[in-house]
């Protein structure tokens, strides 16, 4: 029968793709350098954005035999190329995948890959640069104490950097690490604000890697908010407002969400109506971007329109709801996150406006918000009930019997 072959021919392939995963896995171990190294790179090139060869080469115990060829390579050029596709490895690995992330650190990895940010070649500081770059985009990455002076000078060095990399490290590391008001405030007072604008005139990646960082260090934080707007007679503000236009989404979606928690924090700097109307049509066309870029422009225009009745108005006024109601019924699977933002931006929608109710309901949308009451993620769940709750307050709509079913 065609389904017996095809179910034939399926497992075949699977058994084969397992067989050339071993083999390569075995090779990672030899004692010939040039054998080790064409697996290394043969292991990185298959896992980069294939979650599956991730977790099947995890599986194997990969990992840590890519941990182990970064440890024993020493510093000579003839290690050279060893030490950059270990480091690669090891960073494909952590790069959007928290099972790779606690994998590669679960190895010991991380005082090799900061070996590698004082080699004489650049294309290891680089490559291990990348690799701990990743593994600071996870939350379950080292926490970084501020407090201890020593580790403020290596985060100043990485910033210091030439390396773009290097730099976008020391960036990233704030980003993750920084959390708490004193830790804020110890940053500031050390000249961090100074130092990270710098990088807002580099390249795509250092540029990006700062916007995520002052959004960080600016948010709830009105005196470093202040600083930030003085500096250079508020050009570093007029940057970041520029790249709301910028042609790469996500350099878009970082831009507005800094400027999200600037607004938050100090409203006073946005008393022009325009700013606040770009700022809303850019969130909104940015909440179809695929993948992190339109799941997070979900929740920052929910955060940005929260308990801001004239936002609202102008969100309601750029078709907001129809946009956000389109895209939930779509036919492709939302990621939780995006779908968490989505129905917490049409709560606040719904929170106080009543032609933002009447427009809601109005969509036949009471089957998407039951659906959303009873998915398995939490977060999801309580975002639709928040949502329900805004748009049963409408009287017009409970007289007309629209809550009924």
């Amino acid at each position: 029968m065609p389904t017996t072959t095809s179910s034939s021919s399926s497992s075949a392939a699977s058994s084969s793709s397992g067989n050339r995963q071993a083999d390569v896995f075995s090779r990672l171990a030899s004692s010939d350098p040039e054998v080790k190294l064409k697996a290394l790179r043969e292991v990185k090139n298959q896992i980069i954005g294939n979650r599956t060869k991730k977790l099947s080469f995890l599986k194997l115990g990969a990992v840590p035999a890519i941990a182990s060829a970064l440890a024993d390579a020493d510093d000579s050029d003839e290690c050279n190329n060893i030490l950059v596709q270990s480091a690669a490895a090891l960073g494909s690995f952590a790069c959007g995948f928290e099972a790779g992330v606690q994998a590669v650190l679960d190895a010991g990895v991380f005082p090799h890959l900061l070996r590698l940010l004082t080699n004489p070649e650049e294309k290891v500081v680089d490559a291990g640069a990348r690799s701990l770059r990743m593994i600071f985009q996870s939350n379950l990455a080292p926490k970084y104490d501020f407090l201890q002076e020593k580790n403020m000078e290596f985060l100043f060095s990485l910033l210091n950097s030439e390396n773009e990399n290097v730099s976008g490290l020391g960036a990233s590391i704030i980003a993750h690490a920084c959390g708490t008001s004193v830790e804020q405030r110890l940053l500031c007072d050390a000249g961090v604000l100074e130092k990270l604008v710098i990088l807002l005139d580099g390249s795509l990646s250092q540029r990006e890697a700062c916007l995520e960082s002052l959004a960080t260090v600016l948010k709830n934080n009105p005196e470093a908010v202040s600083h930030f707007v003085g500096l250079e007679a508020g050009r570093y503000l007029s940057s970041v407002t520029e790249f709301t236009k910028d042609r790469y989404p996500r350099t878009r979606l970082l831009s507005c969400l800094c400027l999200v928690v600037i607004y938050n924090t100090s409203p006073s700097y946005f008393l022009n109506m325009g700013t606040k109307s770009s700022l809303i049509t850019t969130l909104l066309e940015l909440l179809n971007e695929p993948g992190q870029s339109g799941d997070d422009a979900a929740l920052g225009f929910s955060c940005l329109i929260a308990d801001k009745e004239d936002l609202q108005k102008l969100a309601y006024e750029a078709d907001a709801v129809k946009n956000i109601v389109d895209i939930l019924k779509t036919d492709s699977e939302l990621h939780p996150k995006r779908l968490q933002g989505l129905f917490l931006s049409l709560a606040e929608l719904c929170s106080k406006l009543e032609d933002c109710r009447c427009s809601f309901l109005s969509l036949q949308v009471l089957d998407l918000l039951i659906n959303a009451l009873r998915h398995k993620n939490a977060d999801v769940r309580t975002a639709a009930c928040i949502c329900f709750r805004n748009a049963a307050r409408s009287v017009k709509n409970l007289s007309a019997g629209r809550f009924s079913q």
